[in-house]
């Protein structure tokens, strides 16, 4: 992997490659393999290998993603990982024209389909995780009274507190932990609204 940071999409060409429902697909799935052929991401989205394979070079095109070195030895495999550790897309820096806001709302609605799809079929498939897991799943909604810079405090907060729970989870995978291992979705929403 290219940077073990977070890259800030912050022009339009990069928002649109990515805003892409089967690119985002591809980039969450990527995400989660850490290094994989197009054939082996095919299987996880269900679509044709040429159709991924042609969606990989657009993630790539734009420093989505990178070739990664070869995880076996049949050369004619092209291997694939993210070329950051993540990805952040914030407003501000879409919000000076028009076009900008209007491709920035339409991205942002996308992650937030597929993301409500994910949890959806959590829904669905609950009676399958077990106690354990239903137990620890989180599914709560509060609504605090705060200023712009209290959101913005919690925010950094939140992200220190998941940033460092992932690289902890990582690390023990990493130690040989794998047993009971498996991925999880956290969305985390922090808005305004008014009644």
């Amino acid at each position: 992997m290219t940077s073990r940071e977070d890259r800030r999409i912050n022009d339009m060409g990069t928002l649109k490659a990515l805003a892409h429902p089967l690119r985002m697909k591809l980039f969450r799935a990527l995400y989660l393999e850490r290094v994989a052929t197009a054939s082996r991401l095919a299987e996880l989205v269900d679509e044709a290998v040429s159709l991924v394979s042609y969606h990989l070079r657009k993630l790539a095109e734009h420093g989505l993603i990178e070739e990664a070195e070869p995880q076996s030895e049949d050369g004619r495999e092209r291997w694939w990982q993210p070329a950051s550790d993540g990805i952040s897309i914030h407003e501000e820096d879409f919000r000076d024209a028009p076009e900008k806001v209007a491709a920035h709302t339409a991205a942002s609605r996308l992650f937030h389909e597929q993301r409500s799809e994910l949890y959806l079929r959590h829904l669905d498939e609950r009676p399958h995780w077990g106690s354990e897991w239903n137990g620890a799943a989180i599914d709560s909604e509060y609504l605090p009274r705060m200023t712009a810079a209290e959101l913005a405090d919690l925010s950094r907060e939140l992200d220190a507190l998941i940033r460092k729970h992932n690289e902890q989870a990582r690390a023990r995978a990493a130690a040989g932990e794998t047993e009971g291992r498996e991925n999880v979705a956290l969305h985390v929403y922090g808005f305004p609204y008014r009644p």
